[in-house]
């Protein structure tokens, strides 16, 4: 008898048992919590305190859990229905198609270039301001492009997600990140980020080479792709294959940008985020009907039919969030925080550094989100770093390699699994290609950890 990997909603669901379980073996326990200057919530140093009274949760916690985890993920759910409405509106138009051909024109006989060029501007953008949601749009673009180029849907998935783990990791200015860890270890915010914009680069190069080396292993040996039997890889199509790109096509495409990039302004400038970003794109998906002049009724079918297809993805979404949603109930998470950090005071100041390396990535499972993992780690690494001898700018890198590189592979991580669900990509599958590039990503992270230590990075 062989053995299947299980479907990943599937696979998912075993995860939250497991976390189920693990509020029964794990010590209940709890920080005490204090306001910051900036009014949100961290934890006291020291404070820390096991459950007396302790309260197993019910089995039946996993069931009620679900649909809480969609109401606490419902605006990335509902961003991913709007895009797969928005985008079939926009292929109706013939926009996506004509825009394929431009693209082939330019990039067809260099996929070294866009795999270049795509990383490197998704790592920039997530390194500068925190981009991650922004990237869902550019799924089944890319998916198309690289189908086209006899390369394959994990290649377009691996440009994404690679260019976002990498500029989360290394991130430069961060304000969901570096911004809130700086402000929690009382370093001035955005100190160091020469050193780490110059971090940037070799990263950047390690996740490009990974990638390259398997998109030309599959160009040479389509059997060699991770998903050949989901998706075949199809012989390279001709810019000519495509049709001519006409002013209304210009239109939209500038539109799509303009909506992007209007939303991007305001994440960063007022405080926006997937809601915001998604009422952008259905303005777009409005204009691009009335100038393909697809009128109601089609723009409508076309908005269901793209909805549809992304039923899935939403799915794996709910399900992921409830994974933490179990543990955060179970009261765990600060109990494993407060052990993990125990053998730190150790040892030496380099082995702290690549100790906490190793802590914050375990724990970027239970905690996904980059700040609120940054509120809960952080007033206890800082200071156990003064202990131990390492910065609180070092602590502080060793957080964002730890929380950034592992957003690549946790399932509890929502917009890695709508980008795999988009892409239609099991989490299997995407383990396969990620882990080989994850060991390449900590060896040097590591090393940049011990090389930060010696050279007292401040």
């Amino acid at each position: 008898m062989t053995f299947r990997v299980p479907n990943t909603l599937a696979l998912l669901f075993f995860l939250m048992v497991a976390a189920l379980v693990a509020t029964w073996v794990i010590p209940q326990g709890a920080f005490d919590t204090e306001l910051n200057a900036q009014g949100r919530e961290m934890v006291v140093p020291g404070s820390f305190e096991v459950v007396e009274e302790r309260e197993l949760m019910s089995p039946l916690e996993l069931f009620t859990a679900v649909p809480r985890a969609f109401a606490s993920a419902s605006d990335i759910i509902f961003f991913l229905f709007i895009i797969g409405g928005v985008l079939a509106v926009i292929r109706a138009t013939g926009t996506i198609d004509a825009l394929l051909g431009q693209l082939l024109a330019r990039f067809g006989t260099r996929p070294a270039l866009l795999i270049t060029a795509v990383i490197f501007v998704f790592a920039l953008a997530s390194s500068a301001i925190g981009s991650s949601g922004e990237y869902i749009p550019f799924v089944l673009i890319l998916v198309a492009l690289c189908r086209a180029m006899r390369m394959d849907p994990m290649t377009a998935v691996a440009m994404i997600v690679s260019g976002y783990g990498v500029g989360y990791g290394v991130a430069a200015f961060n304000p969901y990140t570096v911004v809130v860890a700086q402000g929690v270890a009382e370093l001035p915010t955005y100190s160091g980020w020469p050193v780490r914009l110059a971090l940037l680069v070799p990263f950047v190069l390690i996740a490009v080479h990974h990638v390259w080396s398997y998109a030309e292993r599959v160009r040479r040996d389509p059997s060699a792709s991770l998903v050949y039997d989901d998706a075949p890889v199809e012989p390279v199509q001709p810019p000519s294959d495509y049709p001519a790109m006409h002013g209304g096509h210009v239109a939209i495409v500038i539109g799509f940008f303009l909506a992007l990039g209007t939303a991007v302004w305001g994440i960063a400038t007022r405080g926006w985020y997937l809601n915001e970003l998604g009422a952008a794109f259905l303005i777009l998906g409005l204009a691009a009907a009335v100038i393909g002049g697809l009128g109601p009724s089609l723009t409508a079918e076309k908005f269901i039919q793209g909805a549809k297809e992304l039923t899935e993805t939403a799915l794996l979404v709910g399900v992921a969030r409830g994974i933490a949603l179990i543990m955060e109930d179970g009261q765990i998470l600060h109990t494993i925080v407060h052990y993990l950090s125990l053998p730190l005071s150790l040892v030496g100041a380099e082995l702290s550094a690549v100790g906490m390396l190793a802590i914050q990535s375990l724990l970027n499972f239970f905690i996904p989100s980059g700040s609120g993992q940054a509120f809960v780690t952080m007033p206890l690494m800082a200071p156990l770093g003064d202990l131990v001898g390492v910065s609180r700018q070092v602590s502080v890198l060793a957080y964002q390699l730890g929380d950034g590189f592992t957003n690549m592979i946790i399932p509890t991580n929502a917009i890695l699994m709508g980008i795999l669900g988009m892409a239609g990509i099991s989490y299997a599958q995407w383990l396969k290609f990620a882990w080989p590039l994850m060991l390449k990503l900590f060896a040097f992270a590591a090393l940049t950890l011990i090389g930060a230590v010696w050279l007292d990075f401040q």
